[in-house]
């Protein structure tokens, strides 16, 4: 893993989301690029300076948050950029090569029924890029044991696992490998992907009416410090991210949550 883009909003989540991924990345060779996305004005050609105004705005709001954290020596890249922000932060992130973008779970709105706000929910639902939510005002600890919830034991391709693995680098956690057996869950004869397999610290298996209960009935027991999943093309996930919005009723990590990108 080499670069990690941390788009930021502005308000005061910001400064907490970037801190954490620079104490994620410390140590490392790794480069943050950190984006500021504004929009696109919609007024008559008499006030075309407004694009400026907005402009100037972002880099200061950006400035601002980049005097707020500790660099501890990371390599941190930014840039205002006008436009969509799920269509900008996707560009950006072909354009950079990015392994993995770091962002808050919400990013916007105060509604506190919701986990996932409309930036998180729409990069997972529309980007390729393997993300990492960040809990509103969670403070950055070394990762000692992850929690990994899994309905499918089949993993598409080696790569789907390079986030992971990037963890295990740099911080040599335990891994708990939690299979959960859904009603609806296909019958299957895969065996356990082989990294995956020599990963692992623990194997469960457990039968729930959705992974989100499975993980609700291990996460005490495990106490992880990440909890990751799979989002594939099909299942649950698709189905629960499917509106840009995640209301806690429906799930919740109050940890920071690595979701890896699946193609099937």
């Amino acid at each position: 893993m080499k670069n990690i883009l941390v788009p930021i909003g502005s308000n005061k989540n910001a400064v907490n989301t970037l801190q954490y991924a620079i104490d994620f990345t410390e140590g490392t060779n790794i480069t943050i690029y950190v984006i500021k996305v504004y929009g696109v004005s919609k007024v008559a050609s008499s006030m075309k300076n407004i694009d400026t105004v907005l402009e100037e705005d972002s880099n200061k709001e950006l400035k601002a948050v980049l005097n707020e954290v500790d660099t501890k020596g990371v390599e941190i890249i930014s840039k205002s950029i006008k436009g969509d922000v799920i269509d900008s932060i996707s560009r950006v992130s072909k354009q950079l090569h990015i392994d993995l973008i770091i962002s808050s779970a919400r990013s916007i709105t105060t509604d506190e029924k919701v986990y996932l706000g409309k930036i998180a929910g729409g990069l997972i639902k529309n980007t390729v890029i393997p993300i990492l939510i960040v809990p509103k005002g969670y403070a950055f600890k070394a990762v000692s044991k992850v929690l990994m919830a899994i309905k499918s034991s089949y993993i598409s391709s080696p790569d789907v696992l390079e986030p992971l693995k990037a963890v295990f680098n740099k911080f040599n956690p335990k891994l708990d490998l939690l299979k959960v057996i859904t009603p609806n869950s296909a019958v299957e004869n895969v065996e356990l992907n082989e990294e995956l397999n020599a990963l692992k610290t623990n194997f469960i298996t457990t039968e729930n009416a959705t992974i989100f209960q499975g993980v609700l009935e291990h996460i005490h027991e495990s106490n992880p410090d990440l909890l990751c999943v799979i989002r594939r093309k099909r299942g649950f996930f698709i189905r629960l991210w499917e509106k840009e919005r995640v209301y806690k009723k429906d799930f919740e990590s109050r940890i920071p949550l690595l979701v890896l990108k699946g193609a099937s």
